[in-house]
């Protein structure tokens, strides 16, 4: 079970990380663009390391508040989370 969870967080940070360098490229394009709600919800599911990363890496989203105070807040909250459920 550990393992899978590992492995999952794992392949959705990279996903989370590649898809906001994506949308990046995209905005820089003038094309489609991932939209906000997208990119915030691959962090509720456990992306946040990777959105984290992303927002650095590729300058992308850094000025948007619901970014830059929500996915710490967001992985906060995984983090307590975690705590809660490995304490029982």
């Amino acid at each position: 079970m550990a393992n899978a969870l590992l492995y999952y967080l794992i392949v959705i940070n990279v996903v989370t990380f590649l898809v906001y360098g994506i949308d990046k490229w995209k905005a820089k394009q003038g094309s489609w663009r991932i939209s906000e709600a997208t990119l915030l919800m691959l962090a509720v599911i456990g992306g946040t390391i990777g959105a984290l990363l992303g927002m650095q890496v590729w300058r992308h989203k850094t000025m948007h508040l619901k970014f830059k105070y929500g996915l710490p807040l967001i992985l906060l909250a995984q983090i307590a989370l975690m705590y809660m459920i490995s304490e029982k």
